[in-house]
């Protein structure tokens, strides 16, 4: 039996709704609904419009039910650690933006209370300013104290499709608010910290039906009264995971797009003082796995340099711009990818530019270059931090799986297996929306099986591109 579910995919820089047809021998997907997304700045501070964000949603699910009546689930993938602070419902404000600059105060005001060696052995995560306990840490206490409802970015797209308030487990997981071992609600950190115990939502695992659409969403949209969203791995890396055609004794993934997740699947969480002070992080899995992975910033640097050019009023090819850099050599030093400079939005080249000139080498000089450099630097950084990763997880790094957007990089993929050692599979390009769909298809009995069986099915239905080492 073959059937079709509706996913909502929201990444950093754009949303889509995509409509996946699934079945034994069937994984295909159609893009009914694509729409920008970004920063927007309110009186000096960056936020999500989140409003517009769901807006656009469901214009794209009333296009795919027209066009595929038959569709018998929905779910909702985003980036992570974002979150909205309701009251009776309605929205208090447009969410913050993870890279407005209120974080680097909630993370000191957090390190005060307790150190970032304490916390990393409660909740497994690496330090990011922008981790949601860090944002609460720096919230209006006004705003906080007025708040009955803390929703995650799908979250509260899924509470105005439906009504119900949850909160998907892997996207908790990115809270730092969740206990790493039971994976639930860390009761005693939100009380240490202060946070108001009832924002907090109760948790559901991916594949639990969250609730139907309510009945003026189902109207508006022209769908069946029993449509209802289904709960994914609604961080958009665990969908991504999903998808990924590996064998986790033997590889690492690398979800790239606008970051670069990095890392292995584990059963239990890896709390060590060598896993904490290599930055890595126990995020949750479907099917209660484990991402022990790092962040690194990933395709941002590059996208946000181009966007710097072509604000100068010139438009810049991509493909024409990698095929340049390509041909260009290898720059004297590749530079840090995760310094925190890199970060925030604009003057890219120009941090490049600091950044070598601190450490006395000399800065790219042309487009061509600046890309070599940025290409090759994030090369070295997927390959460091996928050795890391292999060593942590104790598994035999054979190969290193690239999904996602960076897949399409040709001069990444083969320059990341080249410094690696080890060859690199790429694709599918589309991991993240693949796996939202399976977890819906699964749930709905479309398909059947373990993680395994779903990568199994991606295996057969979609091709990968192999770059070996010095290629």
């Amino acid at each position: 039996m073959t059937g079709a579910v509706a996913a909502i995919d929201l990444g950093a820089t754009s949303g889509r709704v995509i409509v996946g047809h699934v079945g034994p021998d069937t994984l295909r997907m159609e893009q009914v609904a694509r729409f920008g997304n970004g920063p927007v700045d309110l009186g000096g501070s960056l936020h999500w419009d989140v409003t517009g964000l769901y807006a656009q949603s469901l214009a794209g699910l009333r296009d795919a039910l027209r066009t595929t009546p038959g569709i018998v689930s929905i779910g909702v993938d985003s980036w992570a650690v974002d979150y909205a602070l309701l009251r009776g419902g309605r929205l208090l404000g447009e969410p913050f933006h993870y890279r407005d600059e209120r974080t680097r105060a909630g993370a000191a005001a957090v390190d005060a209370r307790l150190p970032h060696a304490k916390l990393y052995a409660r909740n497994g995560l690496q330090f990011l300013p922008f981790n949601t306990l860090y944002q609460l840490a720096a919230e209006d206490p006004a705003v906080l104290e007025i708040a009955d409802r803390l929703l995650l970015v799908p979250d509260l797209l899924a509470f105005w499709l439906t009504g119900r308030a949850r909160t998907e487990v892997t996207n908790a997981s990115t809270t730092g608010l969740l206990d790493a071992r039971t994976r639930a609600w860390d009761e005693d950190l939100i009380a240490r910290l202060g946070l108001p115990r009832g924002v907090f939502a109760d948790l559901v695992q991916p594949g639990a039906e969250i609730g139907r659409l309510r009945p003026v969403v189902a109207a508006a949209l022209g769908a069946p009264e029993a449509l209802g969203v289904t709960a994914v791995g609604s961080h958009d890396t665990a969908s991504a995971v999903v998808a990924v055609p590996m064998d986790p004794a033997t590889a690492v993934y690398i979800s790239c797009g606008t970051w670069g997740l990095v890392g292995a699947e584990v059963a239990e969480p890896v709390l060590s003082d060598a896993a904490r002070r290599a930055g890595f992080t126990n995020e949750g899995g479907v099917d209660d796995r484990i991402r022990l992975l790092h962040n690194v910033m990933g395709l941002w640097i590059l996208s946000e340099t181009v966007r710097g050019w072509e604000r100068e009023g010139e438009r810049v090819d991509l493909p024409a711009l990698l095929a340049a850099a390509a041909a260009e050599p290898e720059p004297a030093r590749v530079f840090d990818v995760d310094d925190e400079r890199f970060l925030a939005p604009g003057e890219m080249t120009a941090r490049i530019d600091a950044w070598y000139a601190e450490h006395d080498v000399a800065p790219p000089r042309t487009r061509a270059a600046y890309a070599r450099a940025i290409v090759e630097s994030l090369a070295e950084a997927f390959a460091r931090t996928a050795h890391q990763a292999a060593e942590l997880a104790g598994i035999d790094l054979r190969t290193i799986h690239i999904v996602g957007g960076g897949a399409l990089n040709t001069l990444l993929c083969e320059r990341t297996a080249t410094r690696a050692g080890v060859r690199v599979l790429a694709g599918p390009v589309e991991a993240t929306a693949l796996g939202n769909v399976l977890v819906q298809a699964r749930a709905h009995g479309l398909v059947h099986g373990t993680l395994e069986d779903l990568r199994t099915l991606v295996a057969r239905t979609h091709e990968v591109t192999e770059h070996r080492p010095g290629r």
